[in-house]
């Protein structure tokens, strides 16, 4: 079976509850989503904001201090929020990638600190990590352990590969600028080629749920493993998927009974979250960044600007204004799609008030180097 672009497109959309906001927990919205990148704390809320119906942000800080929902280094070597039913394989699942570029990385082997003196720390961090703990408190364990000051290297590589959750620090999205670190409850199994490859199925399973279908690169690059391993483990999940064709011929992969809607289903405009995960869990990133548009959203260094879904598409970018919300868009915009784009900066403008009304404004320097585009300031009331 070939599918179209505009097929793919609408198959995300309807899996990551982008085609209407839905009725669900916070935990069963994260579950069937997969991950939330998580690296700008507020992103998760805005995120679930856009895809739960009467979303209360209340429900993810309860979900974050209970552990039902947990926030660490996974997929891509960054920050996700996941399901905590999701923590131990997904971390297992991506752990060669972690150990290569944090254990074996340069700035970490330039501290001083070798995989085997990593390995050998490990389970004394985790016992001291009983309880949430500051970078500097857990950089003078490391100095007591070694026995001379450690290099900020040896506690950077130290806390991406070990299996430690951003513990909940402080207002307004439950995460600060300064971070403290605790042992996952569930302690995923340490450098076991043969647990990491059980486990990496597992995570395609859950990546094609909430993703697909998709391509080997696609996996590859939404989890950053090698393509070799992903290959490997669709191969053994072979008679549990689907083979599928996309428009350029490429072979994807599917779970059998995921939703796959119509080309023609409507989607709804939406205000999506910085780095939000739906643009960044493809190899081809056309599945909604039109081309063109590509280096406007992803910046130099990495930076996802906030952006506007039309009709599926990222169309432009948008950011908290003193009266409500600016929007920028790329390309021209009915009438129509102005009016829906302003309902939706009425609802963000009131769901931002009692949280952070201007957030990301740390990133507003983004906006002097994009191109002239039609720029409308949307009231907030």
């Amino acid at each position: 079976m070939k599918l179209t672009a505009q097929e793919l497109n609408r198959s995300t959309l309807a899996r990551q509850l982008l085609l209407r906001r839905e009725t669900l927990g916070v935990g069963e919205a994260v579950r069937r989503v997969v991950a939330l990148q998580a690296q700008q704390a507020a992103s998760p809320y805005l995120a679930l904001w856009n895809r739960l119906a009467d979303f209360d942000p209340a429900e993810l800080d309860a979900a974050f201090t209970g552990h039902a929902v947990v926030k660490s280094t996974l997929m891509r070597i960054t920050l996700h929020a996941v399901h905590a039913d999701d923590y131990r394989a997904f971390h297992e699942a991506v752990q060669p990638s972690l150990r290569a570029a944090r254990l074996n990385g340069r700035f970490t082997t330039a501290s001083g600190l070798t995989v085997e003196d990593a390995d050998a720390l490990l389970p004394e961090l985790l016992a001291f990590a009983d309880r949430p703990r500051t970078t500097p408190e857990y950089e003078a364990w490391l100095g007591q352990r070694l026995g001379v000051p450690p290099k900020p290297e040896a506690w950077w590589g130290l806390r991406h590969y070990a299996p430690l959750l951003h513990a909940p620090t402080t207002p307004p999205w439950s995460f600060g600028h300064r971070p403290s670190y605790v042992a996952a409850p569930t302690r995923p199994v340490l450098a076991n080629p043969e647990v990491s490859a059980q486990s990496l199925q597992k995570l395609i399973l859950r990546y094609l749920g909430g993703f697909g279908p998709a391509s080997v690169a696609d996996v590859a690059q939404f989890a950053l493993v090698q393509r070799g391993r992903v290959r490997n483990a669709l191969q053994t999940l072979a008679e549990n998927l689907e083979r599928l064709e996309g428009p350029g011929g490429e072979e994807l992969f599917d779970v059998p009974g995921a939703p796959r809607p119509d080309e023609g289903t409507q989607a709804p405009p939406r205000l999506m979250a910085m780095w939000d995960s739906t643009l960044l869990a493809y190899s081809d990133r056309s599945r909604l960044i039109p081309p063109d548009y590509r280096k406007l959203v992803i910046r130099v260094n990495g930076d996802v600007l906030p952006t506007l879904l039309v009709n599926g598409y990222v169309a432009g970018v948008w950011r908290p204004a003193q009266e409500g919300i600016e929007v920028t868009a790329f390309h021209h915009l009915p009438d129509e799609t102005w009016e829906q784009l302003a309902a939706e900066a009425r609802l963000l403008t009131a769901f931002l008030a009692d949280r952070e009304p201007h957030v990301y404004r740390r990133y507003a320097h983004w906006w002097r180097k994009l191109p002239s585009a039609q720029t409308r300031l949307l009231p907030g009331k």
